[in-house]
């Protein structure tokens, strides 16, 4: 299961579920097919963000200004400069008083999907047992307290021994290389460094003879450092060869990953030329996108190829299985 991911069905928030029941004026009980309202709300359809459907609901709903404000909504506009903030209990209150059919209410609402999280752990290490990396989403808008729905349904909602819907994602291109004396190159800041926190436990249980780097970073090193007492016994055992460490928050300039792979370019251009694969895992709109860039920087710089030739060498990697990525 190195490698592979684990999906969870989550619940929403009791309270979010709530206050949407109070906006609505619907009874709790009210039935939606074989189930509740609350039921549904609570683990049917995704209460944030708010999407299209609904605003076009609301249109029919109401009338001049307000009806050509929803008609607007519903069409991908932004009228009021707060569309990316709007979730379904936000959108109610940004149209009161709207009475809609609860059950076409439900049925303008987005199917709640499964959150898939990579998994942290190795069979080999611990047997029957799968471990996840969550870091539980919460902040204010408007004076009102917004919840990741499954990283905080996973850290506040489920208590020991509750059960709850799951599934293994196997994983179709990134795993550890078949050849267990090659050396690893692993980029996982945040929760990115889920995957590699398996890869490592797996490498030590089969005394995997190649070298490991890990490239982690947070926010602050005082409250965002995962796994950190398993990470310096690593090091001090040799396990892990080198652990290369970014704070964006500690000092006055932000410091990311990928500011640190270019300070050890020669090293990381040495390392590939032993034959190491390359590992990153995390954002896929920012992170990644920052971290291939400075790879291929790197790789132009240390070899004295162009621009052109630097990408080409990192799409052969790609290619050859080198270069693998777990993006979100």
């Amino acid at each position: 299961m190195v490698g592979d991911s684990f999906g969870v069905f989550p619940a929403n928030d009791h309270d979010l579920v709530t206050g949407v029941l109070s906006a609505l004026d619907v009874p709790e009980d009210f039935p939606i097919g074989y189930r509740t309202f609350r039921e549904a709300l609570t683990d049917g359809v995704s209460l944030s963000p708010a999407p299209d459907m609904l605003f076009e609901l609301i249109s029919y709903l109401t009338g001049g200004e307000r009806r050509q404000k929803a008609k607007r909504l519903a069409a991908g506009e932004d009228p009021d400069g707060d569309a990316t903030t709007l979730d379904v209990l936000a959108a109610l209150h940004k149209f009161p008083c709207i009475r809609p059919d609860p059950e076409a209410f439900i049925e303008a609402l987005d199917p709640l999907q499964p959150r898939v999280y990579s998994i942290s752990s190795s069979h080999r290490c611990n047997p029957g047992r799968v471990s996840l990396t969550v870091d539980a989403v919460r902040y204010e808008i408007d004076k009102r307290m917004r919840l990741g729905v499954c990283s905080t349904f996973l850290g506040g909602r489920v208590a020991p021994g509750d059960k709850m819907r799951v599934y293994v994602q196997k994983a179709q291109h990134f795993a550890l290389p078949e050849d267990p004396a090659k050396p690893i190159i692993m980029i996982g800041p945040g929760t990115g460094i889920a995957p590699f926190r398996a890869f490592l436990h797996e490498r030590q249980a089969i005394k995997a003879p190649g070298r490991n780097w890990l490239f982690f970073g947070h926010q602050r090193s005082d409250y965002d450092y995962f796994y950190e007492d398993e990470l310096v016994a690593m090091r001090a055992a040799g396990l892990l060869t080198r652990l290369t460490l970014a704070w964006s928050r500690d000092g006055k300039e932000k410091t990311y990953v990928q500011h640190r792979m270019r300070e050890v370019a020669r090293d990381l251009w040495s390392w590939i030329g032993e034959g190491a694969h390359i590992y990153g895992c995390g954002d896929a709109l920012r992170m990644a996108k920052d971290v291939e860039s400075a790879l291929t920087d790197i790789v132009a710089e240390q070899s004295g190829r162009s621009a052109a030739e630097a990408a080409k060498f990192i799409a052969d990697l790609k290619a050859q299985g080198r270069y693998q990525a777990d993006v979100y």
